[in-house]
């Protein structure tokens, strides 16, 4: 099956109660994030893009013209990467299988998986973590090794539900870098953020969800002009500081 340039594409997305006509193109090789105050439809919208949140009517979701969730399962797992905000596996495997997992879509050898493991769990500052038991570990320590999971899968295209919640100012940073490397080598990573901050300063894309509508869409600076923020989250705020550096005072 050809999947072209791999275009993930909504059009009149509406999920009841939750999505109203979200229409968006989003391109391979970009950083997008998507903000929002809480129940805005952040994680409805990243289920519906991943194929996991079937639209109703005419809304779809697409990837260059193929419905996302009419592709084979196989094709879909190596296609599109998606961590959940609260993911918990209920058995206590080691890091390591934990990410092994990532690769059963892929029919490949046991060295090519070894090394995309290892890659994977190595770019997120956890190779160490390899050995220990996932109950074992920290909130933070758990939520990278997930990721890693889905980076060992090597995808085309990566949507995380708020990835940065449970890291460190360092680790998060360190992540925020390696999204950003990642795009740059082509794939497409979605990420759904609280921080604005964030999204001003690593992000390529920002769309601003409120009450289950598109209200921003654009670079960070468009979308999350002063006015916007003011419009959707009620507040007054102003930007400060250098373009990659900029801080929201309150």
């Amino acid at each position: 099956m050809n999947l072209g340039a791999q275009n993930l594409i909504a059009q009149n997305l509406t999920v009841p109660g939750r999505l109203t006509g979200i229409s968006a193109t989003l391109s391979p090789g970009e950083l997008t994030a998507i903000c929002g105050p809480n129940g805005a439809g952040k994680t409805t919208l990243l289920r519906a893009l991943a194929g996991l949140e079937p639209p109703s009517g005419s809304g779809a979701v697409e990837l260059d013209g193929q419905p996302v969730a009419s592709l084979p399962p196989r094709t879909r797992a190596r296609t599109i990467g998606y961590l959940p905000q609260h993911a918990s596996p209920a058995w206590n495997l080691t890091a390591e299988a934990l990410v092994r997992l990532g690769r059963l879509p892929h029919r490949t050898s046991r060295a090519e998986d070894d090394s995309a493991v290892h890659a994977a769990l190595a770019a997120l500052g956890a190779a160490h973590l390899a050995p220990r038991g996932i109950h074992t570990l920290s909130g933070g320590e758990r939520a990278r090794v997930l990721l890693a999971r889905v980076l060992a899968g090597n995808p085309r295209w990566i949507l995380a539900d708020e990835p940065l919640a449970s890291l460190d100012l360092a680790h998060a940073a360190a992540l925020l870098a390696h999204f950003r490397a990642v795009a740059d080598q082509g794939t497409g990573v979605v990420l759904v953020v609280h921080s604005l901050a964030h999204a001003m300063n690593h992000a390529q894309r920002v769309i601003v969800l409120h009450d289950g509508r598109i209200a921003a869409d654009g670079p960070p600076a468009q979308a999350l002009s002063e006015e916007v923020i003011e419009h959707v989250w009620g507040v007054r705020a102003a930007w400060t500081g250098p373009a990659g550096a900029r801080a929201l005072s309150l």
